[in-house]
């Protein structure tokens, strides 16, 4: 008895000693992670100067270029706050056993190892979002009406979250319950089935998002006849681009910032220009928006971003499938705990794991901005690009670092330079 009782508790010791590394290494990684993105932003603040740069003068004046600048240290200051908040919070739900404290309240309504994972995952979703309501209400309203961006009410910011919160227990919900149902039928090979799944699910979202989320939260208009449609329709002509569905987005509803996008392929493309957009640029800026957006279709780059995303997600399904039993510390280890300890990892090294994805859309953006060039205008395009600039009061000049790390798109500045040669 005396030996197997040594024997019980080195197993023990053994055990929490795993445990015990497999946490350090969990919480160097989160730390790392965050460091990485802090070095970074503190390098782009670094750029930071009131003083307006030759080249950028013909999209500032004095006065507005500060302005920009000033926008750009608000935000830099807020992200540093959220950020270190959101890290405290985080590491005390490991410390104190808060992610062990929600599991075993879920296991105390069911078995179900479903609504298990639903509950716990609904319960740290809603808590960090009612968490982060106080954040978002001070970025909304104190930060983006100060600087003359804000258009949303009360009322609309309480509708979107609400939509959020039943789009997400829909979409997030069905998803979850879907991957764990495979994992039940299929055990060690369920990454397969589970990437299956979720690219037909990707292929999906972005032949429909347009059509069917988005007139949740803004009121879609055909383009009707006049000027701009006209001018659309003959460009399209020349470039052998099929489009009906030319729409206009409510985006003043929200925000004073301007914005255009293409979604959806084959009969299911769609354009979408904000109203913001076509109340500040003329007809020919607009065109060459669109001829942009066209080039994005022509060069085929909607089709590999969409291949892209559903390789980064079976890349992404594989290397957690080799992590399954792993908790890292964080709890017991069970399907949606060790899904929660790969996604803590994960989104500490997002910033790392973007830079190709970031890399290959830059040259897209460069790429499409090339065809707008060649097929309508470039002189067109950079008077867009500038006013876009301008009213979203954009920082001209980012660090090289930050942009690799952080941007889809290159910086406006970059993208004139091009466009001139």
């Amino acid at each position: 008895i005396y030996r197997l009782d040594i024997r019980v508790s080195l197993c023990l010791i053994s055990m929490l000693r795993a445990k015990m590394n497999s946490l350090i290494i969990l919480i160097i990684i989160i730390l790392a992670g965050f460091i990485f993105n802090i070095a970074i932003e503190f390098l782009n603040l670094k750029r930071l100067s009131l003083n307006l740069p030759e080249e950028g003068k013909g999209i500032y004046d004095d006065e507005k270029y500060r302005k920009s600048q000033e926008y750009f240290k608000v935000n830099h200051n807020f992200l540093m706050l959220t950020g270190i908040f959101s890290l405290v919070v985080l590491l005390m739900m490991i410390f104190f056993g808060g992610f062990d404290y929600v599991d075993s309240l879920a296991r105390s309504y069911t078995d179900n190892t479903i609504l298990i994972s639903l509950m716990f995952f609904g319960v740290l979703f809603f808590g960090a979002d009612f968490i982060d309501i106080p954040f978002s209400v001070y970025q909304t309203f104190i930060i983006e009406e100060k600087f003359g961006f804000n258009k949303t009410t009360i009322k609309t910011f309480i509708t979107d979250k609400i939509k959020g919160y039943v789009l997400t227990a829909i979409i997030g919900g069905g998803l979850l319950a879907l991957i764990i149902w495979i994992y039940q039928l299929t055990g060690d090979i369920f990454w397969i089935f589970a990437w299956v799944a979720v690219s037909v699910f990707i292929v999906l979202f972005a032949m429909l998002y347009t059509s069917l989320i988005v007139p949740l939260f803004n009121k879609l208009t055909p383009i009707t006849e006049g000027e701009l449609r006209t001018a659309i329709e003959g460009y399209c002509k020349k470039v052998d681009f099929k489009l009906s569905n030319i729409f206009m987005i409510n985006g003043s509803k929200r925000s004073t910032k301007s914005n255009a996008f293409f979604s959806g392929f084959g009969a299911k493309k769609k354009i979408v220009i904000y109203d913001t957009l076509i109340k500040n640029h003329s007809v020919g800026e607009l065109v060459a928006v669109l001829a942009h957006e066209v080039g994005h279709y022509k060069k085929k780059h909607v089709f590999m971003g969409i291949i892209q995303g559903i390789l980064q997600v079976g890349i992404m399904f594989f290397i957690f499938s080799l992590s399954i039993g792993n908790s890292f510390g964080i709890g017991q280890s069970s399907f949606h705990i060790d899904i929660l300890a790969f996604l803590l990892i994960y989104t500490s090294l997002s910033g790392v794991i973007s830079i190709i994805p970031n890399a290959i859309s830059r040259k897209h953006e460069f790429e499409a901005d090339s065809y707008a060039k060649e097929t309508y205008s470039a002189d067109a395009l950079k008077t867009a690009l500038k006013k876009l600039a301008s009213d979203n009061l954009s920082n001209l000049k980012p660090h090289p670092a930050y942009v690799i790390v952080h941007d889809s798109h290159p910086p406006v500045l970059e993208r004139l330079n091009a466009l001139s040669v």
